[in-house]
């Protein structure tokens, strides 16, 4: 069997490092044979923000480098399916394994479909039923065009059903609670970033903002850092690692972290300095669905800067609180989820086996 796994971006990333880690597995302990091909399509291209999670977590070189970059997101997904078609002419797969909800996951799936090459989708299921967001038309098209489909959660088996999608969908739960149970104690042991920043375990909070629909509007992006800029007054350090585009625009919009706060923003980090910000922070702001998980992996309180999540799990375990972008929400938010102890629920995202469940059904679909 040969896979032609595409990816692209920062998550994907994790995602494809941990079902990798279970072929490679699978391909040492059994006599089937099982070949994989990794396709990075170059959506996100600088050291922090790509090259440093495949040396973090000892991912694989991928086979092709499409260096597609960015742009507008149909220009982008145009670029990405006209290579991907010559690599999938080329290799033949038998599968074409995508991830997430990103232009990558998009080109990825149409480019293969067009083909006649089956699909398998990690990570189905999930909606936010906000189509004005970029992310939702990537994942609800490339459901649809899939064949196999491994959910992580109950309710994204409820919403593809309620699409009409039932046959091949299986619940793995989450490979992203695997990477999180492989490398916290590697992240625990290596992880120099507290020292770096001079924070001592939960007398900070961490923030990050990418979302598009928290970018590309200057209204909520101001109001997040005005929230932001009033809470870190209290003295209590907020860490922003901020994705480049995320920097560039607030430079655009004249937004500023002014003196007398302690907002400190920062370059992205690798995996392992992420997730040991996120287990010893006191509370996470964020609008990254990855990092919402993480935050409930982590038994930290999150408040979620949009108006829904995909995520609805940790909602209604009162651990994840959706505050929008307005200022005075955000601040109200905080003073209620500041207050909450985060009590794991088993079973919530699986059992730490996702990416070996993939693989088994990959093999004897």
């Amino acid at each position: 069997m040969k896979i032609v796994t595409i990816i692209g971006a920062r998550p994907q990333f994790i995602k494809a490092g941990i079902v990798s880690r279970a072929i490679a597995k699978y391909r040492r302990n059994a006599a089937q044979s099982i070949q994989e091909r990794v396709v990075h399509t170059g959506q996100h291209y600088d050291y922090n923000m790509s090259r440093i999670f495949f040396n973090d977590l000892s991912i694989p070189e991928p086979q092709y480098h499409l260096e597609i970059g960015s742009g507008n997101h149909g220009d982008m997904t145009g670029r990405m399916l006209g290579k991907l078609e010559e690599v999938l002419l080329s290799e033949k797969p038998d599968w074409a394994l995508v991830y997430g909800d990103t232009n990558s996951t998009l080109a990825g799936a149409l480019a293969a479909a067009k083909l006649l090459i089956p699909v398998t989708h990690v990570e189905a299921g999930l909606r936010s039923f906000n189509r004005s967001m970029p992310e939702e038309i990537n994942r609800v098209l490339t459901d649809h065009v899939s064949q196999l489909l491994f959910v992580p959660t109950d309710a994204a088996i409820k919403n593809l059903a309620q699409e009409g999608i039932t046959d091949g969908v299986f619940k793995v739960g989450d490979v992203m609670l695997d990477a999180f149970l492989l490398y916290k104690s590697d992240a625990k042991l290596n992880s120099t970033i507290l020292s770096d920043l001079s924070l001592e375990p939960k007398k900070y909070y961490l923030a990050t903002v990418h979302r598009q629909e928290n970018t590309d509007d200057s209204n909520r992006l101001s109001g997040i850092f005005s929230a932001l800029r009033k809470i870190g007054k209290n003295g209590t350090p907020i860490i922003c690692p901020l994705h480049p585009r995320t920097q560039k625009i607030m430079k655009e919009h004249g937004i500023q972290i002014h003196s007398g706060t302690e907002v400190r923003i920062i370059e992205p980090v690798g995996y392992l300095d992420m997730i040991h910000l996120e287990a010893n922070a006191a509370l996470i702001f964020t609008d990254s669905g990855g990092v919402q998980k993480e935050a409930y992996f982590a038994g930290v309180p999150c408040v979620t800067l949009r108006n829904e999540t995909e995520w609805v799990e940790t909602v209604d375990a009162g651990v994840n609180f959706l505050a929008g972008a307005q200022s005075e929400n955000i601040i109200a938010t905080f003073e209620c989820a500041k207050r909450v102890h985060v009590h794991l629920k088993s079973g919530l995202y699986g059992d730490g086996h996702a990416a070996e469940k993939i693989v088994n059904c990959l093999l004897n679909y």
